[in-house]
Protein backbone atom coordinates (compact mmCIF):
# COMPACT_ATOMS: atom_id res chain seq x y z
CA UNK A 1 0.00 0.00 0.00
CA UNK A 2 1.54 3.29 -0.86
CA UNK A 3 1.60 6.55 1.41
CA UNK A 4 -1.47 8.24 0.24
CA UNK A 5 -3.16 4.78 0.33
CA UNK A 6 -2.44 4.25 3.59
CA UNK A 7 -3.42 7.74 4.98
CA UNK A 8 -6.73 7.56 3.15
CA UNK A 9 -7.50 4.35 4.99
CA UNK A 10 -6.60 5.05 8.26
CA UNK A 11 -9.09 8.46 7.34
CA UNK A 12 -12.11 6.47 5.93
CA UNK A 13 -11.52 4.00 9.68
CA UNK A 14 -11.28 7.69 12.01
CA UNK A 15 -14.82 8.54 10.07
CA UNK A 16 -15.86 5.43 10.06
CA UNK A 17 -15.68 5.35 13.90
CA UNK A 18 -17.43 8.67 14.14
CA UNK A 19 -20.39 7.45 12.39
CA UNK A 20 -19.55 10.30 9.43
CA UNK A 21 -19.14 9.63 5.83
CA UNK A 22 -15.98 8.09 4.30
CA UNK A 23 -15.34 11.28 2.48
CA UNK A 24 -15.61 15.13 4.12
CA UNK A 25 -19.15 16.57 3.17
CA UNK A 26 -19.61 20.01 1.79
CA UNK A 27 -21.20 21.36 4.83
CA UNK A 28 -18.03 19.87 7.03
CA UNK A 29 -15.32 21.55 5.06
CA UNK A 30 -16.93 24.79 4.64
CA UNK A 31 -17.15 24.24 8.95
CA UNK A 32 -13.23 24.18 8.54
CA UNK A 33 -13.02 27.02 6.67
CA UNK A 34 -14.86 29.20 8.44
CA UNK A 35 -13.04 28.10 12.13
CA UNK A 36 -10.03 29.07 9.98
CA UNK A 37 -11.58 32.45 9.01
CA UNK A 38 -12.77 33.34 12.39
CA UNK A 39 -9.39 32.35 14.63
CA UNK A 40 -7.66 35.40 16.11
CA UNK A 41 -4.15 35.32 15.28
CA UNK A 42 -1.11 35.49 18.12
CA UNK A 43 0.70 38.24 18.48
CA UNK A 44 3.72 38.84 15.99
CA UNK A 45 6.77 40.22 16.16
CA UNK A 46 7.94 43.85 14.19
CA UNK A 47 9.81 43.17 10.88
CA UNK A 48 9.57 46.34 9.40
CA UNK A 49 8.53 47.01 5.75
CA UNK A 50 11.46 46.06 4.04
CA UNK A 51 10.24 42.14 3.41
CA UNK A 52 13.36 41.78 1.28
CA UNK A 53 15.49 43.03 2.79
CA UNK A 54 14.44 41.03 6.07
CA UNK A 55 14.56 37.91 4.41
CA UNK A 56 17.83 38.14 3.00
CA UNK A 57 19.24 38.70 6.18
CA UNK A 58 17.54 35.95 7.30
CA UNK A 59 17.93 33.85 5.01
CA UNK A 60 21.80 34.59 5.65
CA UNK A 61 21.32 33.65 9.00
CA UNK A 62 19.84 30.49 8.70
CA UNK A 63 23.28 29.51 6.04
CA UNK A 64 21.88 30.28 2.82
CA UNK A 65 23.29 31.77 0.08
CA UNK A 66 21.58 34.73 -1.89
CA UNK A 67 21.78 35.96 -5.57
CA UNK A 68 19.42 38.69 -6.60
CA UNK A 69 18.96 39.08 -10.48
CA UNK A 70 16.36 41.59 -12.52
CA UNK A 71 14.35 38.77 -14.57
CA UNK A 72 13.52 35.29 -15.18
CA UNK A 73 15.59 35.24 -18.02
CA UNK A 74 18.65 35.67 -16.03
CA UNK A 75 18.44 32.88 -13.73
CA UNK A 76 20.13 30.03 -15.74
CA UNK A 77 23.65 32.37 -16.01
CA UNK A 78 22.93 33.23 -12.29
CA UNK A 79 22.44 29.25 -11.64
CA UNK A 80 25.57 28.57 -13.84
CA UNK A 81 27.88 30.85 -12.21
CA UNK A 82 26.86 29.65 -8.47
CA UNK A 83 27.79 26.26 -9.68
CA UNK A 84 31.27 27.31 -11.02
CA UNK A 85 31.75 29.15 -7.62
CA UNK A 86 31.28 25.97 -5.78
CA UNK A 87 33.27 24.03 -8.04
CA UNK A 88 29.97 21.63 -8.83
CA UNK A 89 29.39 20.43 -12.56
CA UNK A 90 26.78 22.45 -14.67
CA UNK A 91 24.12 19.32 -14.32
CA UNK A 92 21.29 19.16 -12.75
CA UNK A 93 17.22 18.47 -11.97
CA UNK A 94 14.57 20.65 -11.67
CA UNK A 95 10.63 21.05 -11.41
CA UNK A 96 9.02 20.61 -14.33
CA UNK A 97 7.74 23.92 -14.25
CA UNK A 98 10.49 25.56 -14.98
CA UNK A 99 11.38 23.39 -17.95
CA UNK A 100 11.03 27.04 -20.50
CA UNK A 101 13.85 28.60 -19.48
CA UNK A 102 16.55 29.27 -21.69
CA UNK A 103 18.93 26.41 -19.40
CA UNK A 104 21.06 25.20 -22.36
CA UNK A 105 22.44 28.83 -23.43
CA UNK A 106 23.91 29.43 -19.87
CA UNK A 107 25.79 26.06 -20.43
CA UNK A 108 23.95 23.61 -18.26
CA UNK A 109 22.47 20.33 -18.24
CA UNK A 110 18.87 20.07 -16.81
CA UNK A 111 16.70 17.19 -16.55
CA UNK A 112 13.03 17.90 -15.20
CA UNK A 113 12.21 14.79 -13.33
CA UNK A 114 12.42 13.83 -9.76
CA UNK A 115 16.18 13.28 -8.42
CA UNK A 116 17.98 9.89 -8.18
CA UNK A 117 20.81 9.28 -5.49
CA UNK A 118 23.38 10.63 -8.10
CA UNK A 119 22.17 13.97 -8.61
CA UNK A 120 24.03 16.32 -6.79
CA UNK A 121 21.90 19.60 -7.34
CA UNK A 122 17.97 20.55 -7.24
CA UNK A 123 16.83 23.37 -8.57
CA UNK A 124 13.25 24.52 -7.60
CA UNK A 125 10.33 27.36 -7.22
CA UNK A 126 9.21 28.31 -4.09
CA UNK A 127 5.42 29.09 -3.45
CA UNK A 128 6.53 31.91 -1.60
CA UNK A 129 9.11 33.46 1.22
CA UNK A 130 8.47 34.55 4.49
CA UNK A 131 10.87 37.26 5.74
CA UNK A 132 10.65 36.65 9.05
CA UNK A 133 12.43 33.51 9.57
CA UNK A 134 14.18 33.73 5.97
CA UNK A 135 12.00 30.19 4.96
CA UNK A 136 11.19 28.97 1.53
CA UNK A 137 7.53 27.52 0.93
CA UNK A 138 7.25 24.57 -1.31
CA UNK A 139 4.24 22.85 -2.23
CA UNK A 140 4.17 19.81 -3.26
CA UNK A 141 2.73 18.34 -6.58
CA UNK A 142 3.30 16.55 -9.60
CA UNK A 143 5.41 18.88 -11.49
CA UNK A 144 6.96 20.05 -8.19
CA UNK A 145 7.96 17.38 -6.57
CA UNK A 146 9.34 17.53 -2.85
CA UNK A 147 12.53 15.34 -3.19
CA UNK A 148 13.88 18.45 -5.55
CA UNK A 149 14.78 20.01 -2.33
CA UNK A 150 15.63 17.21 -0.17
CA UNK A 151 17.69 14.55 -1.97
CA UNK A 152 20.52 16.74 -4.00
CA UNK A 153 23.46 17.91 -1.95
CA UNK A 154 22.93 21.69 -3.37
CA UNK A 155 19.35 22.94 -3.33
CA UNK A 156 18.69 26.17 -5.70
CA UNK A 157 15.72 27.92 -5.02
CA UNK A 158 14.16 30.34 -6.93
CA UNK A 159 12.25 32.94 -5.94
CA UNK A 160 9.98 36.31 -6.77
CA UNK A 161 10.50 39.20 -4.74
CA UNK A 162 6.84 40.03 -4.78
CA UNK A 163 6.40 36.60 -3.26
CA UNK A 164 8.12 37.24 -0.21
CA UNK A 165 5.54 37.74 3.13
CA UNK A 166 5.72 38.89 6.48
CA UNK A 167 5.01 35.72 8.33
CA UNK A 168 4.15 32.04 8.27
CA UNK A 169 0.92 33.09 8.97
CA UNK A 170 1.03 35.05 5.74
CA UNK A 171 2.22 32.35 4.06
CA UNK A 172 -0.66 29.74 4.60
CA UNK A 173 -3.27 32.61 4.17
CA UNK A 174 -1.96 33.30 1.06
CA UNK A 175 -1.84 29.39 -0.14
CA UNK A 176 -5.61 29.20 1.12
CA UNK A 177 -6.45 32.21 -1.21
CA UNK A 178 -4.94 31.07 -4.40
CA UNK A 179 -5.28 26.99 -3.77
CA UNK A 180 -8.01 26.70 -1.40
CA UNK A 181 -7.77 23.05 0.02
CA UNK A 182 -3.81 22.37 0.95
CA UNK A 183 -1.10 19.45 -1.30
CA UNK A 184 -0.02 16.58 0.46
CA UNK A 185 2.75 18.35 1.66
CA UNK A 186 4.00 21.47 2.85
CA UNK A 187 7.96 22.17 3.49
CA UNK A 188 9.25 25.19 5.03
CA UNK A 189 12.96 25.56 4.09
CA UNK A 190 15.13 27.30 6.60
CA UNK A 191 18.56 27.29 5.22
CA UNK A 192 20.66 23.67 4.90
CA UNK A 193 19.59 20.44 6.79
CA UNK A 194 21.49 20.30 10.21
CA UNK A 195 22.09 18.52 13.01
CA UNK A 196 24.06 18.89 16.58
CA UNK A 197 23.69 15.53 17.78
CA UNK A 198 26.80 14.36 18.25
CA UNK A 199 28.75 16.33 20.96
CA UNK A 200 26.22 19.27 20.10
CA UNK A 201 28.65 20.21 17.49
CA UNK A 202 26.58 21.38 14.19
CA UNK A 203 26.92 19.71 11.60
CA UNK A 204 25.59 20.62 7.72
CA UNK A 205 23.82 18.37 5.44
CA UNK A 206 22.91 15.71 7.89
CA UNK A 207 19.39 14.53 6.65
CA UNK A 208 19.33 17.00 3.08
CA UNK A 209 20.87 19.27 1.30
CA UNK A 210 24.53 20.72 2.38
CA UNK A 211 23.56 23.76 0.55
CA UNK A 212 20.73 25.97 -0.04
CA UNK A 213 21.31 28.91 -2.62
CA UNK A 214 18.36 31.33 -3.07
CA UNK A 215 17.84 33.27 -6.32
CA UNK A 216 15.66 36.24 -5.96
CA UNK A 217 13.99 37.79 -8.87
CA UNK A 218 13.34 41.48 -8.75
CA UNK A 219 9.50 42.06 -10.24
CA UNK A 220 8.72 44.52 -8.19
Amino acid sequence: MDTSAARQAIFSRIRKAQNRPEEPTPAEREAVREYIERHSQGPRPSIGNDLVTRFKEQALRMSDTVDEVGTFTDIPAAVARYLDDIGVARNAIAWKTLSDMPWGEAGLQVEFRPPRNEDLVGITGAFCAVAETGSLMLLSGPETYSSASLLPETHIAIVATSRIVGAMEDAFALARVEHGDMPRAINFISGPSRTGDIEQTIVLGAHGPYRVHVILVRDK
